[in-house]
């Protein structure tokens, strides 16, 4: 079972924002902006173009909901979907509050929350979604 996998399930703590029985969002903790957020398949897929059309449709449907409760939480121009990342081997999507293009480089300096910030930002979306 991967990381994400493991948060998921509940064995690694995360700061969920979202879930339903085939996917979930939770914060990246090492978040561009606040209410970055990552949204991944339950179920163990590398590549999220290994998805077969209905659930990948699923799939957008759901980071949908979580991007228009980001948007209420933490008004801005725009939510960016960013898919990247070759860290861990679990599909997952970026979601990320914008109100430039520069708040989607993932070269600049990430954000050092508390631990009562993350909650307190997932419990924002948790309440819009």
């Amino acid at each position: 079972m991967d990381i994400f996998s493991k948060i998921a399930a509940g064995e690694i703590p995360s700061y969920k924002c979202a879930e339903n029985e085939e996917f979930y969002a939770f914060l990246d903790i090492n978040p561009l902006v606040k209410g970055h957020t990552l949204v991944i398949p339950r179920r163990e897929v590398d590549y999220i173009f290994d998805m077969d059309d209905d659930e990948i449709g699923r799939y957008q449907q759901f980071a949908k909901r979580v991007a228009v409760a980001i948007k209420k939480a933490f008004p801005c121009k725009k939510v960016a979907q960013v898919v990247l990342g070759l860290e861990v081997a679990h599909a997952h999507i970026h979601l990320i509050p914008m109100q430039s293009e520069a708040d989607v480089d993932f070269r600049r300096k990430k954000l050092e929350l508390s631990q009562a910030e993350f909650q307190e930002i997932a419990d924002k979306i948790r309440a819009e979604f």
